[in-house]
């Protein structure tokens, strides 16, 4: 998932010869907004946190997904380009976006209150519920959050996933924090299900929707969030901002947003 300094974020860099020397010289971060080419053109680079299906993931070494397609077209209906993307842990992506090692967070986050304290967001692009997963040969089926009481259940960590969890289970005393299970992506939470090693696992509808679709794992209900995605920019960096609304206004006009939902969501 990258390079991974020791504070936990990913720094692209490259080497240069200057006079001889190879000098390493670090990418992201260094446009934040106001950097600019020798074009006149400004460059960000994204920051994504793969492991999310079908909003974003690897296939075969390569980075895909709904955002990543998304985020590009957006990009392209303004005056800025994109210069790559960065891979890290979903509940590193504030923190480097606050640092400047990025200028744009695209990994279907939930645009709320806590996190807006800390960044901006562009106006939502896409909406979602949470769903809760279980073992499709499995003997465990509830229908309502209640039922995942003394159950050892997963999430994402920083996800409206374990935010739920946290607030609808364990903060009320109807879940012991020892049956909590965090894990850094989704796959992985997704792959201890299949071993029994938990018995649910609460996550996007979207996303659990890919994954009934590819493993053997079914959605057991779904519980109502009303969240919306939004992409997340630094505090304050409106030019910016407002330039990436505007593409997306661009883009939702034309036929490119509903063509990329039918290729990600298989909607019509």
């Amino acid at each position: 998932m990258g390079i991974m300094s020791d504070d936990g974020l990913s720094r692209r860099q490259y080497l240069s010869t200057v006079g001889g020397t190879a000098v390493t010289v670090s990418l992201a971060g260094c446009f934040g907004g106001g950097g600019g080419g020798d074009d006149g053109t400004t460059e960000i680079t994204a920051g994504t946190a793969p492991g999310f299906p079908p909003f974003e993931m690897k296939q075969d070494g390569e980075l895909v997904g709904f955002d990543i397609d998304l985020l590009e077209a957006v990009v392209d209906e303004t005056d800025y380009t994109l210069a790559g993307w960065e891979e890290f842990e979903f509940k590193s992506l504030i923190p480097a976006l606050t640092n400047e090692n990025i200028d744009v967070v695209a990994a279907g986050m939930t645009i709320n209150d806590e996190r807006d304290e800390t960044i901006d967001f562009t106006d939502p692009y896409y909406s979602s519920n949470q769903a809760i997963v279980v073992r499709e040969d499995g003997d465990f089926s509830p229908s309502s959050l209640s039922d995942l009481s003394g159950r050892p259940i997963g999430a994402q960590k920083g996800t409206t996933g374990e935010s739920t969890v946290q607030s609808e289970l364990i903060e009320p005393g109807n879940l012991d924090e020892s049956n909590y299970n965090s894990y850094g992506n989704y796959v992985l939470a997704v792959e201890d299900l299949q071993n029994g090693n938990i018995d649910a696992v609460v996550i996007d509808e979207p996303v659990a929707q890919t994954f009934a679709a590819q493993r053997p794992v079914t959605i057991a209900f779904t519980y109502e969030t009303g969240e919306n995605f939004g992409f997340g920019v630094r505090d304050g960096d409106d030019e910016f901002t407002q330039a990436l609304n505007d593409g997306l206004s661009t883009v939702r006009d034309g036929s490119t947003y509903q063509d990329l939902t039918n290729k990600w969501f298989g909607q019509q």
